[in-house]
């Protein structure tokens, strides 16, 4: 599914510091569930989900529509096109597409100076590319790792999902 797991999205809420009044862009919006997160963190928060995809992009609003966020913004398109135009954001997360060319370079340009970037991957190849941004750019890089107790037999134990490497990079300048 492109819903974020729970403990993923804890983490990566955690990762991205919702703050009152506080713009998140949500690219590769998937399901949705990140940008509606943010927004309940506080009324005034407010999010604008980016996704290439019109089944997923209907569910991103119906989902904020079903969680008492209606006013979530969507936009469907592709980073770094889509974020082209925007208001800078205090918060901008890559949950999908962060490969895409200049994608990751056009989410750092739509944050305001001292905003959170927050990218997780899962592919080996979207995994390299922070792996290298992390090694020139710095900021911090996470394994998320979360396993669930499943029968075996009659006896039970853990099977692992696939983990998410998650790169957190703050941009330079004054803090928000």
């Amino acid at each position: 599914g492109q819903i974020t797991k729970r403990e993923v999205r804890a983490v990566t809420l955690s990762a991205l510091r919702p703050m009152r009044s506080g713009l998140l862009i949500d690219v590769g919006a998937g399901s949705g569930s990140v940008g509606v997160e943010w927004m309940l963190a506080d009324p005034s928060c407010r999010a604008i989900a980016i996704e290439p995809r019109p089944d997923r992009a209907a569910r991103v609003l119906a989902n904020a529509y079903a969680l008492g966020v209606p006013d979530l913004r969507l936009i469907e398109g592709t980073a770094p096109d889509a974020l082209a135009g925007l208001p800078l954001a205090d918060a901008v997360f890559i949950g999908g597409g962060a490969g895409a060319p200049g994608a990751i370079d056009a989410a750092v340009a739509a944050l305001k100076p001292g905003g959170r970037l927050v990218v997780n991957a899962v592919t080996l190849e979207t995994q390299a590319l922070l792996v290298e941004r992390h090694g020139s750019d710095g900021g911090d890089l996470v394994e998320i790792a979360i396993a669930r107790a499943e029968p075996v037999g009659g006896f039970r134990g853990l099977r692992r999902a696939m983990s998410v490497l998650q790169w957190t990079f703050v941009k330079p300048g004054d803090s928000r």
